[in-house]
């Protein structure tokens, strides 16, 4: 102890032990990286669930237009006919296609709940409808299936086959900004897949 340290009254002493400490504790960075990833916990973690929610969605995005193509190209040829494959029968074709990653329910072929498709014949390709059948005009409003049919048309008809499904979004957090309908009863909002294929068919023997 120096000579000035045992001449210092003891609240002096006191005062620069206080001082020394606060210093030493600005000094330490013990933890901190702790804190750091504790107030970037939140935007990481989002941007990462946003990352993998956009890629599963993408994936059943593709699965579902290569399951309009290979049944568009079915009706097409002749392959599938309003006369030989009904309605529950193409629907459940359809869910076969896509069963890698979507899986319908036991229900799903004979009620569609999440998989709506819609296809019907034309005449001309000037009259096929060229947007999404919605039940307002409101932003996010839910699709209106009421007009959907299943009615393939012969040979050499012009047909269109459409497809939607309702992709239920898994992180709370990301389903804000990845959702593109709201259904106004409440429900929670998901991202509408939908794909189309139109195409004029073959003059196959009937």
């Amino acid at each position: 102890m120096t000579e000035l340290d045992q001449t210092a009254k003891p609240a002096d002493r006191c005062r620069r032990t206080r001082r020394s400490s606060f210093a030493a504790f600005a000094r330490s960075r013990d933890g901190s990286a702790a804190i750091e990833f504790a107030l970037l916990a939140i935007p990481y973690f989002l941007v990462i669930f946003a990352i993998i929610e956009t890629f599963i969605a993408f994936a059943g995005e593709q699965l579902v237009s290569n399951a309009v193509d290979t049944m568009s190209r079915k009706i097409r040829t002749g392959q599938i006919t309003a006369a030989n494959t009904t309605r529950t029968a193409f629907r459940t074709s359809f869910c076969s296609e896509i069963s890698i990653l979507i899986t319908c329910s036991t229900t799903e072929a004979a009620t569609p709940s999440k998989l709506f498709l819609d296809i019907q014949s034309y005449a001309t390709f000037a009259a096929i409808p060229k947007t999404i059948p919605r039940v307002s005009t409101a932003a996010g409003a839910d699709i209106n299936t009421a007009g959907f049919l299943y009615a393939p048309g012969g040979p050499g008809t012009i047909n269109m086959v459409r497809a939607y499904y309702r992709w239920s979004i898994m992180t709370d957090l990301i389903r804000p900004y990845i959702s593109n309908v709201k259904p106004a009863d409440g429900s929670a909002a998901y991202f509408l897949i939908v794909e189309t294929a139109a195409f004029e068919n073959e003059q196959f023997p009937t």
